[in-house]
């Protein structure tokens, strides 16, 4: 029995979302997830919630256990997932501040596990990472939010260079964040839909003139823009649409996995 149909995955300074919820202690083959899932009740859907850094932030983000965390949510009921996350800006078309539904995404980490495929053959399709269908929810969700956009995901923990952030841009990002990889990969092969909407809270050292980024600008922007977030994913999860029939999920008809899932 569905514990829970959507989930929301919470980043940096992002730990609660839920009230009166229930907690739900998951055990997974791929070790713990960041944090047991509470779930609660939002816009009258049964959601879950997952901090995906842990309750005290405890994992950076090259050590999130971001298969756990995925076949956890899953392993409820989980089929549409909302992911927000604190992103820098590489673009002039972004500034702090701004919320945006990217469509596109670079992986540029180097020492993660990113997929459940361990033996065989099992090729997902990732030419869009991010799910249509909940990606509109979230853009429609306020009418400052942008849609489109490609978010760069480097390993961390530190941040970028100048020259590193600059050759980002050049190669057309948007945004760049530490968590987004592989992440959407491993929902896609969970077969969730999955989309992320990032809060600008800085520009990237490249993109900025004097100070690189620090941790204390990026944490403090985030609290400040917190109850407004709260208040789009609530009303995203109120409009999200049935998710019977998409391909985040479909793509996997005729196909033998080489993975289980649960």
């Amino acid at each position: 029995m569905s514990v829970a149909d959507v989930a929301v995955i919470g980043g940096t300074g992002f730990y609660s979302f839920l009230e009166d919820a229930e907690e739900h202690a998951v055990t997974t083959p791929y070790g713990d997830p960041s944090a047991p899932v509470a779930v609660g009740t939002v816009a009258g859907r049964r959601v879950a919630f997952l901090p995906r850094h842990g309750k005290e932030h405890q994992f950076p983000p090259q050590s999130i256990p971001y298969r756990a965390n995925l076949w956890a949510l899953r392993s409820l009921g989980v089929r549409q997932v909302l992911a927000p996350c604190a992103v820098g800006g590489l673009a002039a078309s972004v500034a702090p501040g701004d919320l945006v539904v990217p469509d596109q995404l670079v992986d540029r980490t180097t020492a993660r596990v990113g997929s459940y495929v361990e033996h065989g053959a099992t090729h997902v399709p990732f030419a869009d990472p991010y799910c249509p269908r909940v990606s509109s929810a979230l853009a429609a969700a306020a009418p400052d939010v942008q849609r489109g956009g490609t978010m760069v995901v480097i390993e961390g923990p530190r941040f970028s260079t100048r020259a590193e952030s600059r050759w980002y841009a050049a190669q057309g990002g948007t945004l760049i964040n530490m968590t987004g990889a592989p992440e959407a990969a491993l929902a896609r092969e969970m077969q969730l839909c999955y989309a992320t909407l990032a809060l600008v809270t800085d520009m990237d050292a490249g993109a900025e003139g004097d100070d690189g980024v620090g941790q204390a600008e990026v944490f403090a922007l985030f609290k400040q823009n917190l109850e407004r977030l709260t208040g789009l994913l609530t009303a995203a999860v109120e409009a999200l649409p049935d998710p019977d029939g998409c391909t985040c999920a479909t793509w996997a008809e005729g196909i033998e996995l080489t993975y289980d899932l649960p």
